[in-house]
């Protein structure tokens, strides 16, 4: 599997929160429409988690809560310190309603906010996960990607700075591969070789490397997993790539179809030659 050798840097400047964590039990007023449980801030906590999941879902009410109890199951096992964040980006299904049923599970963390898109809520997620741990991984809700291959790439983290998963068995329309494959050519042209599917919400970063990635991004980007993917390309850090099978979703419905993905493709394509951040 495709590998590239670098050093990583852990000396990196802070980023500053925008969002309120504290919880509506304590009567206080909730900034920005951010509604969740209470954890402790950064400079509460003690000591920095090994992990931090990042877990967007938008109208994934009829398979969330299985999803998460899945991957709550696979990290227990491990051993490491998590925490679980499920940040729920303005759904009008019962998605918040299933996520309360982990409100006394200390491993998770239920934020729910405004609706802003799928890449903007990454982002929001990616900002906080990069102050609580040593790693941060990145996955979808919808559960097309097992959690089953998450122990692999963990075991193999010592030797690598990202390690991501490279989807396999993608029946999926010819517009989308087509997006899929310019996508990567892309990244290619600009930033060189090292990740193999750019896009894939399937990623394990050193977090020092995603928060120097992270910083100069704007906060309303379509696809920042393109772009990231660019930033660990061009800086020639050490990837690794771990084909996984891509399951059809049982549930839910693609929130972008027909012509709005080829608008979108677009959108991303300029965002991702406009901004490659140095890592």
């Amino acid at each position: 599997m495709p590998s590239r050798e670098g050093a990583a840097d852990d000396n990196m400047p802070s980023r500053k929160q925008n969002i309120d964590y504290h919880s509506p039990r304590r009567g206080g007023k909730i900034d920005e429409g951010v509604r969740g449980r209470e954890h402790p801030t950064v400079g509460e906590a003690v000591g920095r988690l090994d992990l931090a999941l990042v877990m967007p879902a938008y109208n994934e009410g009829e398979c969330i809560a299985g999803v998460v109890e899945t991957w709550l199951e696979v990290l227990s096992k491990e051993d490491l310190s998590f925490r679980l964040m499920v940040l729920n980006d303005g759904s009008t299904d019962d998605t918040a309603q299933a996520l309360a049923g982990f409100d006394e599970n200390a491993d998770v963390e239920v934020i729910n906010k405004p609706n802003s898109g799928h890449g903007p809520t990454i982002l929001t997620g990616y900002a906080r996960a990069v102050e609580l741990a040593d790693w941060v991984f990145q996955c979808d809700s919808d559960d097309e990607i097992s959690a089953s291959y998450f122990p692999e790439l963990w075991s193999r983290r010592e030797k690598y700075d990202a390690l991501l998963g490279c989807r396999s068995l993608r029946a999926q329309p010819l517009a989308r591969r087509l997006i899929s494959w310019f996508s990567r050519a892309t990244v290619r042209v600009l930033c060189g070789k090292g990740v193999e599917d750019v896009n894939v919400p399937y990623r394990l970063i050193r977090s020092s490397l995603l928060k120097r990635a992270i910083e100069p991004l704007p906060p309303d980007l379509f696809a920042p997993n393109v772009i990231i993917s660019g930033a660990l390309c061009r800086a020639g850090v050490r990837i690794y790539n771990l084909p996984v099978r891509w399951e059809f979703r049982r549930t839910g419905t693609v929130s972008i179809a027909r012509w709005k993905l080829l608008k979108s493709a677009f959108r991303a394509f300029r965002q991702t030659v406009r901004y490659r951040p140095r890592i």
